[in-house]
């Protein structure tokens, strides 16, 4: 009787390797051996085929079915009922092992499960044949057919196989590939991080430099990054060495040499506890080197130094390449009238050049802005070699802001000395016009001009008289510190009604001695005068300076030049009874170019300070028109003189910001409508003797100079017509009741502090971003804030607010602060401005 479907087993195993096999033997095997040996034959048979066999399919289903079907046919006991299972009901997690006692027992199969060829069932031998005697399997056409499916199967596999591992190993060397060159970028990478931090060593906690490409970057307390700079740049030796120890400081620096290049001694201080310094010192070590530092102005701002030719604010807006750091004219030159070696940034850096530097500065033109820093030697500005090679010295102070870095490193306490007749003097400036006479040669200024001028000032009668400024011409020639007495027959008598008018006089001079003057054979025989280099010492030396074709210089130097002086201006002062000396002092390119005094002089500045010094505790200065140090007060310090155009207007404020932030509190901004011609300069038919400004740009600049320290006049309003002298009469009553006030407040805090009182918006609010770019606004100390209008035919402008309530000077509205207002409306008569309110101000 033959077995179930499910009674057959179904076993999967991994055959043992097969060797061929001769099918022709097999049939002569014996078919009447033992039921044991066909069995054994059996199970033999089907363990060869265990590793090959896999999940049956339709095809195999059908030929076992044949199989089973010959075999019912063959068999009269065989149950014809029989049939195959679904496939879907096969399954390998049924497979069943039997043991030899015929039960079925469920085990789990030795190896996991994969595609695999299933075996047929055991083989159902047919009974015996009598005739032939043999019951070989090699008869059965299943083993036959089996057989063949299991080659056929294999040979179809193969190529897909090759095609899997070929992929699989493709992509795995793709992979390891990768992964090697990662590890080696990895590697360099780390390495180079690895050395970078190595070189770039932290020195003084705050430091970090880098002495092979000698980079420096300098961190504030919250290790936030404040200055980056570039050091010796002019050095074409990259090897950092250790200085000799005869080269060493026992001060606590550190030294670095560039072997026959240059040595760096690098150095902490602490100013006080808010501010912290490092002293950085150059010194070249062979004649043809210039050491060089650069600072990068990028995502940073800039101030100090002086007026650029740019008249940049901040300095990155600038560009010029290096020039000796002296004074000049700014349409010639690179720099003012007025300079100081300091300059501060927005985070909170302040760099401060020592006085014996022969030091050069520009202002880098590339994407990378740069502000530079040279010693180099020349022969002009530094000719005078106060050290064998170039000598590079600095300092740079950080602090948590820079509104507070600055009140630090400023120099204050400016009332040390100061009497109350000085302080008088200060008030009289700050409540009083200056009204300058000029005159364009000599013949034109007479005592009937100046007799016409002051009447002419009395008759507007809202303007108080202030002080009356007379140029050079008051002599014959200048140097005579003598008054013309053909010119000025009567000038005493002049003077005594002009202070019973309420003026004070001030008589300009300058230290030039012209060669026509009657002095100048004095000066030169006595060895007064600035010689000429590479010649005999008595032999001056000449240049130009304004109305003189040459001149002869004082030498301050000379310890017989100041007591010359003194003696004739005071012999000037005793007779005529006025009130101040105007230093007239030029510029440093006013001296002759191979000038040579008794003493070496730093640069050709320099001689400004030794007269500035010398005759202000002697005489009464009233101001200078060029200083590289703060006068002591009262004495005032003169803008430059700015041409009679838009341009020249719109110069104004960021000249007398920076003067203000280079410590020089009290400054005397140029004539209103301009001190020198230009294209916009206008001649008017009906007065045939004088060349005026532009009518809307003479109203525009005064509005301007109505909130200004001093308000200076050379033309008078009524020259302009009844608008401008209604308009004039509306700003110096705003003047006394809102500006004067504060002026004169602030002056007070200067005097003690040494803060300006014209200040740029980001004194207000440090920390303001918007505040550090605006150039056209400007506040008097921490009340009020002008916004003039700067442009021809302009009638709205922007406007800036810092935090606060602010009461627009218009329209009297209240403002909120921290923003811009846009297309803020001005009429031509209207200037905008905004007094500050308490916070919690409302209506």
């Amino acid at each position: 009787m033959l077995k179930t479907f499910e009674e057959i087993p179904i076993i999967v195993v991994d055959p043992p390797p097969m060797e061929p096999r001769n099918i022709t033997q097999e049939t002569s095997l014996n078919i009447e051996e033992k039921d044991e040996e066909k069995t054994g034959e059996a199970e033999r048979r089907l363990s060869l085929r265990r590793n090959s066999i896999s999940l049956p399919n339709l095809d195999d289903l059908q030929v076992l079915k044949q199989h089973v079907q010959i075999a019912n046919d063959g068999d009269e006991d065989t149950d014809s009922d029989y049939e195959l299972p679904p496939t879907s009901s096969f399954n390998m997690d049924e497979i069943q092992y039997i043991d030899d006692d015929g039960k079925s027992e469920a085990k789990t199969p030795l190896r996991n499960a994969r595609r695999k060829s299933v075996t047929s069932p055991r083989m159902l031998k047919p009974p015996v044949d009598d005739e032939s005697g043999s019951n070989s399997p090699a008869n059965s056409i299943t083993s036959i057919n089996s057989l063949a499916s299991l080659l056929r199967e294999k040979m179809q596999m193969l190529p897909a196989t090759l095609r899997k591992k070929k992929t699989h190993d493709y992509k795995t060397r793709i992979f390891v590939a990768l992964l090697f060159i990662t590890i080696v970028v990895l590697i360099f990478c780390a390495y180079f991080l690895y050395h970078q931090k190595v070189l770039q060593k932290a020195y003084f906690q705050k430091i970090k430099f880098n002495k092979i490409k000698r980079l420096m970057k300098i961190y504030n307390t919250d290790g936030v990054e404040i200055i980056r700079a570039r050091l010796g740049t002019t050095i074409k030796y990259d090897k950092a060495l250790p200085c000799l120890p005869v080269d060493e400081r026992h001060d606590g620096s550190i030294c670095f040499e560039w072997m026959g290049n240059a040595r760096l001694y690098l150095q902490y201080y602490q100013l006080n506890p808010e501010v912290r310094c490092y002293n950085l010192q150059w010194i070249a070590l062979n004649d043809g080197m210039a050491p060089t530092d650069c600072f990068s102005l990028v995502d940073d701002h800039w101030y100090g130094g002086g007026q650029t030719a740019e008249s940049a604010w901040p300095l990155e807006k600038g560009n010029h390449d290096f020039a000796p750091f002296i004074t000049g004219t700014v349409d010639k030159h690179e720099y003012g009238n007025v300079l100081k070696r300091y300059f501060i940034s927005a985070k909170g850096v302040a760099v401060l050049v020592d006085a014996k530097t022969p030091l050069q500065v520009s202002i880098s033109s590339t994407e990378s802005k740069e502000l530079c820093l040279r010693a180099k030697y020349d022969d002009f500005a530094y000719v005078n070699r106060l050290t064998k090679t170039a000598h590079l010295n600095y300092s740079i102070c950080t602090s948590s802001d820079m509104t507070k870095l600055h009140s630090n490193l400023v120099e204050n306490a400016l009332w040390d000395g100061l009497k109350l007749e000085d302080m008088n003097v200060v008030n009289s400036l700050l409540t009083e016009p200056l009204w300058e006479i000029t005159a364009s040669s000599k013949s034109e200024l007479t005592e009937e001009t100046i007799s016409n001028y002051t009447d002419n000032v009395i008759a507007l009668g809202f303007l108080k008289q202030g002080h009356v400024l007379i140029n050079e011409f008051w002599q014959k020639s200048v140097g005579d510190f003598e008054v013309d007495s053909e010119r000025f027959p009567g000038l005493e008598e002049v003077i005594t009604v002009m202070h019973r008018r309420g003026f004070r006089i001030v008589f300009s001079i300058q230290p030039f001695i012209s060669t026509e003057s009657f002095n100048f054979g004095e000066a030169v025989k006595k060895r007064l005068l600035v010689s000429e280099r590479f010649s005999d010492r008595r032999i001056p030396a000449l240049t130009r300076y304004k109305s003189s074709q040459s001149a002869g210089v004082l030498d301050p130097t000379n310890n017989k030049t100041i007591p010359w002086l003194l003696a004739k201006l005071k012999s000037v002062v005793a007779k005529y009874k006025f009130d101040a000396y105007y230093l007239d002092l030029g510029i440093a390119y006013n001296m002759p170019h191979y000038y040579q005094c008794e003493k070496p002089l730093i640069n050709p500045d320099q001689y400004k300070t030794y007269f500035i010094n010398n005759l202000q505790s002697s005489v009464s200065l009233f101001g200078v028109n060029s200083a590289v140090e703060r006068p002591k007060a009262p004495t005032f310090v003169s803008l430059p003189q700015f041409e009679s155009s838009w341009d020249g207007l719109r110069r104004v404020i960021p000249t007398i910001l920076t003067y203000g932030l280079l410590g020089y509190p009290f400054l005397i901004p140029g004539a209103v409508g301009g001190d020198v011609e230009s294209p916009d300069t206008v001649f008017y038919a009906n007065y045939s003797s004088e060349l005026l400004p532009d009518k809307e740009l003479y109203v525009r600049w005064l509005q301007l100079a109505t909130f200004l320290p001093v308000i200076r006049f050379t033309h008078l309003p009524s020259t302009f017509g009844d608008d401008v002298m209604d308009m004039a009469k509306i700003l110096t009553s705003l003047r006394q009741t809102k500006v004067t006030p504060l002026l004169k407040k602030y002056a007070k805090t200067s005097l003690d502090t040494g803060l300006p009182l014209i200040r740029p918006l980001w004194m207000l609010e440090y920390n303001d971003t918007a505040c550090h770019v605006v150039a056209d606004e400007f506040s008097i100390g921490e009340d009020l804030i002008v916004a003039p209008v700067l442009y021809s035919g302009a009638r709205e402008r922007e406007i800036y607010l810092p935090a606060g309530v602010w009461k627009d000077g218009i329209d009297n509205s209240l403002r909120k602060g921290s923003r811009w207002i846009h297309d803020y409306k001005v009429e031509q008569n209207e200037i905008a401005y905004f007094e500050k309110m308490p916070d919690n101000t409302r209506f």
